[in-house]
């Protein structure tokens, strides 16, 4: 008999609002595997059980009383949501992954945080991220690797690998995460989720923490297409001050509406070099990467694959950038030496960026997207590329902590794709099609003009009719 985790986040929302599944109830389940598997798969830094029960209780007389009136209510009513642990929820623990902020407690939401309390979801907790952030695994002084649930000696990625955990072990239907380099994507690729890095601006940042480098974006990661649309429904849009929003849908649409469109027959450009210098692509990301290839040609989509030009100067700007960034949250001397020792480097690199470097670099970017955009997008409808230039690495893999310059060279070379999506600033998907000889996901990425999540998730949608991943099932469930 299926347990209340196996349906979608969408099928729990339609028992709530039929009254055949409670809020509390639901609630309830998902906090008892919580307190049993937390440990195991390093999903949670803080779990928020009072909260979460008092919402759960609201929401559940919400839906009493819409039920009586014959009104609707928000799509995700109900449905539980966590956070990540890099985002403010005011009178909650944030640790941005990070002993120095340990008993940090913000006093205001973030934006993305008071639209999900709009939309009626329900706070689980915080999840499990890197120090700041920072490195595309999710290992910090605080609280147990984040593992995927495929294969616990693997790890979930990052930096968003605790929602991504917590998604693919049935700690949460679905889960918001941050994407500055591929943190959502990442994880979304070695956990078996879909995952979405929106265009930016299309989810409000701040009132507090501004990415000025304009590379990050909150986004969902979900087990299915249609949860991750309606999940981005809930959390886009323009809120007070924020300096840029992305295109509007038309009135009346939504993201979770593309969801159950076809897309149409798409021209799509396939890059499969990686755009690193010196950087190989594993034999396993290039069958998934071959794997989705064909399945769009038999889905009727004209593919065509090209080689790239390929040197240093993007990922020279965006280590120049990536440098600045792990300067933005304050430490006091004192902590300095609690830092992690990849995040130590960083901000030890940074501050020998020069103000001009660091505008170079972000006109590099603003350069980069203006050609992808002249030369591809121009031309072509999507983008596909692996997700990640090797499979999922086991927990401890990645890191250096002997030598950190080193260990963020590897990191590069692990995901030398994501990366492009932040600096242009162009949306950008990765989908779960493939698995390898040893059962683990290896994710496929496509990418899209800037503003045009719609064509990425009918694309995706229609991906996920034809080669369903639904009925896979991780070692922990």
């Amino acid at each position: 008999m299926a347990e209340l985790h196996d349906l979608t986040g969408l099928e729990q929302a339609e028992a709530i609002r039929e009254g055949t599944v409670s809020p509390v109830e639901l609630t309830e389940h998902y906090l008892d595997r919580i307190d049993r598997l937390n440990e195991t798969v390093g999903a949670y830094i803080t779990v928020t059980p009072e909260i979460a029960r008092k919402q759960a209780a609201q929401a559940e007389s919400e839906a009493l009383a819409a039920r009586r009136e014959e009104r609707r209510l928000p799509p995700l009513h109900g449905v539980p949501v966590p956070v990540k642990d890099l985002n403010f929820v005011a009178g909650v623990r944030c640790t941005l992954g990070s002993s120095a902020y340990a008993d940090h407690v913000p006093d205001v939401d973030d934006h993305v945080v008071t639209r999900l309390r709009t939309a009626g979801t329900i706070l689980l907790g915080k999840t499990n991220t890197p120090e700041f952030g920072l490195p595309c695994y999710t290992e910090n002084r605080l609280a147990p690797p984040a593992r995927t649930p495929w294969d616990l000696e693997y790890s979930a990625g990052g930096s968003s690998g605790g929602a991504a955990a917590a998604v693919a072990s049935g700690l949460a239907p679905l889960a918001h995460g941050s994407d500055g380099g591929g943190s959502i994507r990442i994880p979304a690729s070695v956990c078996g989720l879909y995952g979405i890095k929106p265009s930016r601006g299309r989810v409000s940042s701040g009132p507090v923490l501004y990415d000025v480098s304009g590379l990050s974006s909150s986004g969902p990661l979900a087990r299915s297409v249609a949860d991750a649309a309606a999940l981005l429904d809930a959390m886009a849009g323009v809120m007070p001050g924020v300096p840029y929003a992305a295109p509007a849908l038309p009135p009346g649409e939504s993201f979770a509406s593309h969801a159950q469109r076809e897309p149409g027959r798409l021209r799509v450009v396939a890059l499969p070099q990686p755009p690193v210098p010196g950087v190989e692509l594993h034999a396993d990301c290039r069958a998934a990467y071959e794997d989705a290839a064909e399945l769009l040609r038999e889905l009727g989509h004209e593919v065509d694959e090209i080689d790239l030009p390929v040197d240093n100067s993007i990922r020279d700007a965006f280590v120049t950038v990536w440098r600045v960034m792990a300067r933005i949250h304050p430490v006091a001397p004192e902590h300095e030496e609690s830092l992690m020792p990849l995040t130590r480097h960083l901000r030890s690199e940074a501050d020998a960026v020069a103000g001009s470097g660091f505008a170079e670099a972000l006109y590099a970017f603003r350069a980069l997207g203006q050609l992808v955009a002249d030369a591809l997008l121009s031309t072509y409808d999507v983008i596909l590329t692996p997700t990640l230039a090797q499979p999922p690495a086991r927990v401890g893999g990645l890191r250096d902590d002997a030598d950190p310059g080193a260990e963020f060279a590897g990191l590069a070379a692990f995901t030398p794709f994501t990366p492009l999506y932040n600096a242009t600033g162009q949306p950008s998907v990765s989908v779960p099609l493939y698995w390898n000889a040893a059962g683990l996901p290896i994710g496929v990425m496509f990418g899209g003009r800037y503003g045009d999540e719609a064509t990425l998730v009918s694309l995706s949608a229609q991906l996920e009719a034809a080669r369903p991943w639904a009925g896979r099932r991780p070692a922990v469930w």
